[in-house]
């Protein structure tokens, strides 16, 4: 697979502004609700400097690209969040991990709302523009879909901890140190040895995309683009 410098330049501006938009909101709804953790440390910020993980953010999406693995993925530094600093801490953890996707899908539907202003957009860029808008759409749904799986430390994992009851909120949140190997495994490594022997063991990215489609279909819905 080869990307050229056009390629990289439609799909990298709006992954930036997808991620760092996405950490900083955890951190400000934190903020509002009473952690000012992610505050101090400089993490409400829309510098993307501050939330790029030089494993998550470029390397293991890099080397999953060079191995043409069945699904590409990645993640940003997390937002530093103290559950206990919040006002309230159980319900107010959901908020804050809601933050993240619901930051995304209201970036989806500003760009899908900025394509109807492309006819007055410059002959010589408006090309450029329409497929940064349109990667836009689609990685912001990808990640409000994706952070919703409910495993932590996902922001969906997170959610089900906050309104599930205690006896299975707690085993499901000792999972988050394993999470990260979890999908690895369901995502790539279960994909990749069922191919082996001839199975479809790719369900899970197949649900995730099928989700995605059905987001982006009501972004573009709402939006007047349908």
């Amino acid at each position: 697979m080869s990307l050229s410098l056009y390629d990289l330049s439609v799909w990298v501006l709006p992954l930036i502004i997808a991620i760092t938009f996405h950490e900083a909101a955890h951190g400000f709804v934190a903020h509002r609700l009473g952690d000012n953790t992610a505050w101090q440390l400089g993490r409400v910020s829309f510098n993307p400097l501050r939330h790029i993980d030089p494993f998550g953010t470029l390397f293991l999406p890099a080397m999953l690209l060079m191995a043409h693995s069945p699904f590409l993925f990645g993640y940003a530094k997390p937002v530093p969040v103290n559950f206990r600093n919040l006002n309230n801490p159980k319900l107010d953890m959901v908020w804050v991990a809601l933050a993240g996707p619901a930051t995304n899908i209201l970036l989806a539907l500003a760009a899908a709302l900025a394509v109807h202003a492309l006819p007055f957009a410059p002959a010589g860029s408006a090309q450029w523009i329409a497929d940064n808008l349109k990667n836009a759409i689609l990685i912001n749904a990808v990640l409000a879909v994706f952070n919703m799986m409910p495993i932590p430390p996902l922001d969906g994992g997170r959610v089900a901890v906050g309104l599930l009851p205690r006896r299975l909120a707690l085993p499901l949140a000792q999972l988050e140190p394993f999470g990260m190997l979890i999908l690895i495994g369901i995502l790539i490594l279960l994909p990749l040895a069922g191919s082996q022997f001839g199975l479809n063991l790719d369900v899970i990215s197949a649900i995730l995309r099928t989700l995605t489609g059905y987001v982006i279909q009501v972004v573009l819905f709402l939006t007047g683009n349908a």
